[in-house]
């Protein structure tokens, strides 16, 4: 198990791709995960796909052309099938080799980059589906366990310095820059992996959606290494 006792009631563990897409979140459950061991060579498919980029999309014909050990290609076997699943399910999966992302340094005082735990938004009753396949997993933070930036007395004043305009058009100004999706962990916090090859689902914000949105953030890379991603 990854979770702690504390988040135990917030991720829920399934044995099946098809029980992660078709069991709803319910209650405290925003996050779940379809555990798996690990098998493959990772590793050598980002070596062999050796992209320069910040972040490089890989499309499945990069990967069936690739000249692979028997491990490597377990491990590109995977991938192709977690695509076409994910794919057959109506999502868009997108396959990421990920050097560093942008960081954003527009208001020093509130990132708003993915290293920032933050949620997904949604007009449309959705999910996020991820797996970290090589390099530094994803981490989720309970919920308890953060608290919305907007919410927090020293940073509304510094925005309200950055709004110019009528005080009933402040709430819409955090929506509109999205200031309103980001959390910051309480001191105590303990974030959870999201571990390596694990498939999850995690809650989207969402109109009507009937539980909270899971908080979670890209993790800071490892000097040198670089991620493989799957996201959607």
């Amino acid at each position: 198990m990854l979770a702690s006792a504390p988040a135990e009631s917030q991720i829920r563990y399934v044995s099946s791709f098809q029980e992660l897409v078709s069991t709803p979140f319910q209650g405290e459950n925003n996050a779940m995960c379809w555990s798996r061991t690990q098998r493959g060579d990772f590793a050598e498919i980002v070596d062999k796909l050796n992209s320069s980029e910040n972040i490089a999309t890989i499309e499945p014909e990069e990967l069936q052309a690739l000249q692979l050990s028997p491990q490597g290609q377990l491990a590109r076997e995977i991938l192709l099938n977690d695509l076409k699943l994910l794919k057959a399910h109506g999502a868009s999966p997108i396959l990421n080799v990920i050097n560093h992302y942008d960081r954003d340094d527009i208001y020093p005082f509130f990132p708003t980059d993915v290293y920032s735990f933050h949620v997904d938004r949604s007009p449309i009753p959705t999910a996020t589906f991820l797996c970290t396949y090589h390099g530094e997993p994803s981490e989720i933070l309970p919920n308890a366990e953060g608290k919305q930036k907007v919410l927090i007395t020293e940073i509304r004043n510094e925005l309200k310095k950055l709004y110019d305009g009528e005080e009933e058009g402040f709430e819409f100004f955090l929506t509109e820059h999205f200031f309103d999706l980001h959390y910051q962990a309480n001191p105590n916090a303990s974030p959870i992996s999201t571990g390596a090859g694990y498939l999850w689902k995690l809650a989207v914000d969402y109109p009507e959606s009937q539980v909270l949105p899971c908080l979670h953030r890209a993790p800071k890379e490892k000097r040198g290494e670089k991620r493989l991603l799957l996201i959607c």
